[in-house]
């Protein structure tokens, strides 16, 4: 866990000094910081760029959505959320830069997307955009990421729930709260 390792634990695996851990990342936090904007950095380059793609709407959130549920249902990422929720009540700090460097980033993306004039033009009128990057991220997670997150033996799999079938039900749903209808 996370308030179990020290930074001199971990200077010691990576082979370096306790000073250069805080000279480069300010400490532990900072050095989980890092972890979490490569992760991050790692999945939205593998998306490209939402700023600028011209497909549809519908197209760029599907191949989203996809990426963005393999990503938080990955064995790593499992266990790092595992890990933050199990010590977030007595690292708060953990839990704040987790939220700041993750979830916050995945949702800042996400309203820009939304916040684009022809994707705006798309929106029903009385969609609030502000509630749009959660809406999206709560369709796309389900309650099928329940089944990910607290399965102790991992033996859940995108086959066995059904996984890109749902997920596109869920899509759907979304697109009829948000989308003007022809």
């Amino acid at each position: 866990g996370y308030t179990k390792v020290s930074l001199e634990m971990i200077a010691r695996e990576a082979h370096v000094a306790v000073r250069t851990i805080y000279v480069k990342f300010g400490g532990k936090t900072g050095l989980f910081n890092a972890v979490l904007v490569n992760g991050r950095e790692r999945f939205f380059s593998n998306i490209g760029d939402m700023q600028t793609d011209t497909r549809p709407i519908k197209r760029i959130l599907s191949d989203f959505s996809m990426r963005f549920i393999e990503l938080v249902t990955s064995p790593g990422s499992l266990n790092l959320q595992r890990m933050v929720i199990a010590e977030a009540r007595t690292s708060p700090e953990l839990a704040r830069t987790f939220f700041e460097s993750g979830p916050a980033q995945t949702r800042i993306k996400l309203a820009n997307f939304f916040a684009r004039p022809d994707i705006r033009m798309q929106l029903r009128d009385d969609v609030p955009q502000d509630l749009l990057p959660v809406h999206l991220i709560n369709c796309i997670l389900g309650d099928m990421y329940t089944l990910f997150l607290f399965d102790s033996q991992e033996n859940q799999s995108r086959d066995n729930v059904n996984f890109v079938q749902a997920l596109e039900q869920r899509l759907a749903l979304f697109y009829r709260a948000v989308l003007r209808q022809p």
